[in-house]
């Protein structure tokens, strides 16, 4: 049997589920989902594999109108994955009508000829049978050179072995890119990052999301015991902003602590004594050295 393997991503709106589609087909959760506009900020590689071949899923951020020089640097990072991949999955919620933002994203995958270009509709576990046929409809009237239309539902895992094994076709003649067994190529230390970014993304609202950034400084198990220790900072750009991520009696970032050690446990093996701190870099997403600093 010929075995195919490639690279794939994602495009859509902010919040279409990009980054729930990657965990699911990977099986494992390699990339954070939030219900905040630009969650995911670099490009996390997910890999699944299957008898026929192996999938790169690279998730990325969603395109949008740059407000900072952290949005530019973001909105080129896609410009670059999308150079590069061998299909393009195009995203649009079953729940939600095609609108000018998902026109002006189907029209700009012109600009890339090597990738094929499939079109999936997504949420059809919470679409009525009207609306999931409504949108198949205006989906494939987006473009003329879908090489497929999937509807499926990431979270009930409806048609996604459907999507993976169209995806494979689409892929070049090729050994696997990356070893069995391997779900990720992301280091310990930023996947930590951002599970900790992701327990101190909920329940924030207005600009603080976008203001959130996590630096691990220290990963390491302790001689003669089970626990890991992570010293790790969460950085935001305002002091009101800290006040906000610490909480009352610093109730908030324990709850932030809470949660994060819940995630972090299980890919380290073991108990984790987990140490944050909140610190404070004056309009970070603005400043081309912090930036720099931050990993952007």
């Amino acid at each position: 049997m010929t075995s195919r393997s490639g690279f794939v991503t994602f495009v859509g709106r902010p919040n279409v589920g990009k980054s729930t589609l990657t965990n699911a087909l990977v099986g494992e959760k390699v990339a954070i989902t939030s219900d905040k506009p630009q969650t995911t900020r670099k490009a996390i590689r997910g890999i699944l594999n299957r008898p026929t071949g192996q999938l790169v899923i690279v998730d990325t951020p969603g395109i949008h109108k740059p407000r900072t020089l952290l949005g530019q640097r973001l909105n080129d990072l896609v410009e670059q994955v999308l150079g590069d991949v061998d299909a393009i999955g195009f995203l649009v919620p079953a729940t939600e009508k095609v609108g000018p933002g998902d026109r002006r994203i189907a029209a700009s995958l012109d600009g890339y000829g090597r990738a094929k270009k499939v079109a999936i509709v997504t949420k059809v576990d919470i679409a009525s049978r009207e609306e999931i046929t409504e949108r198949l409809m205006e989906v494939d009237s987006l473009r003329e050179d879908w090489d497929a239309v999937i509807p499926l539902s990431a979270v009930t895992d409806e048609q996604l072995d459907v999507l993976a094994d169209e995806l494979l076709k689409l892929m070049p003649e090729g050994p696997a890119l990356y070893p069995e067994g391997v779900v990720t190529d992301e280091s310990l230390e930023d996947r930590i990052a951002e599970i900790i970014r992701e327990a101190a993304l909920d329940g924030v609202r207005d600009e603080l999301p976008h203001s959130i950034a996590v630096t691990v400084e220290d990963v390491s198990p302790r001689e003669d015991s089970d626990l890991t220790d992570v010293y790790a900072n969460i950085v935001v750009e305002r002091d009101s902003q800290k006040a906000i991520i610490i909480g009352r009696k610093g109730s908030r970032l324990a709850d932030v602590g809470a949660r994060s050690r819940a995630g972090i446990e299980p890919l380290v093996g073991g108990r984790v004594y987990l140490s944050l701190h909140v610190r404070v870099a004056k309009e970070w997403q603005r400043d081309p050295k912090q930036l720099g600093r931050l990993g952007f």
